[in-house]
């Protein structure tokens, strides 16, 4: 299994880099994690977009769906061979409007996952884990039929305790890190010692801190996490474009 990340800002695309969205592939199975802003442009210099499985969207804030409408119009206008036509993109059903915009005619076509069930994608296992939130939003867990190995990505959330289980032994984790250590008040996504205190806790291997700020320095943020967890593998997604799982 490998990721490589076409977007990582959180809120809105910043100096040329666009906002959450990761392709995960196995063998020949691409699936598209999110679908934010600047993700098709990402994608094209990776596949052909038209190559792709299956979308899976964690939820429906802009920041991570801004980018299906054009997907859609490219599987509408784009010339060529599609791998599957519709191409599924899959959903939760809590948010009626948003969900029935994943439909498009007959080139995309929206399929609700069930929350509570595993959801079987090619070679990959996933399982949810509802998120807290302003909207409804759910971590997933990808777990490969074949090797074994895990990619968690936390999605949008606050920190949580009942997420260090959802994410225990990742072999990758992937989390909503907005925010600076020294942020406090109502939060809605996680400060750089919470990821880390997350991947401690939950004792995976390497920890991916992304949907990050615009405002804040990645370094900083990559260091106050490195010093909260010594002893996990911290990489930001700025750096990265293709990891293996």
């Amino acid at each position: 299994m490998k990721v490589n990340v076409l977007g990582y800002y959180g809120g809105y695309p910043y100096n040329g880099h666009g906002t959450s969205a990761y392709l995960v592939s196995e063998d020949d199975y691409n699936l598209l994690l999110d679908c934010g802003s600047g993700a098709l442009l990402s994608l094209e210099k990776v596949i052909e977009p038209l190559q792709l499985d299956s979308v899976l969207l964690t939820h429906y804030h802009q920041d991570h769906i801004a980018d299906v409408g054009v997907l859609q119009y490219y599987y509408q206008l784009k010339s060529g061979l599609k791998k599957h036509d519709p191409l599924m993109i899959y959903g939760h059903q809590e948010d009626e409007e948003n969900f029935k915009n994943l439909t498009f005619s007959n080139f995309t076509k929206g399929v609700a996952f069930d929350p509570t069930k595993r959801l079987d994608l090619g070679p990959f296992e996933i399982t949810f884990c509802r998120t807290i939130h302003p909207v409804v939003a759910f971590a997933v867990r990808i777990k490969s039929k074949v090797t074994g190995k895990v990619l968690t990505y936390t999605a949008d959330s606050r920190y949580f305790k009942e997420l260090t289980d959802f994410v225990k032994d990742s072999d990758l984790l992937i989390a909503d890190t907005n925010f600076a250590a020294d942020k406090n008040g109502d939060l809605w996504h996680m400060t750089s010692t919470q990821s880390a205190d997350l991947a401690r806790d939950g004792q995976v291997k390497k920890l991916l801190l992304s949907h990050l700020p615009q405002e804040i320095s990645h370094e900083q943020i990559l260091k106050e996490a490195k010093e909260e967890a010594p002893k996990i593998n911290i990489l930001l997604a700025s750096k990265i474009k293709e990891i293996e799982v």
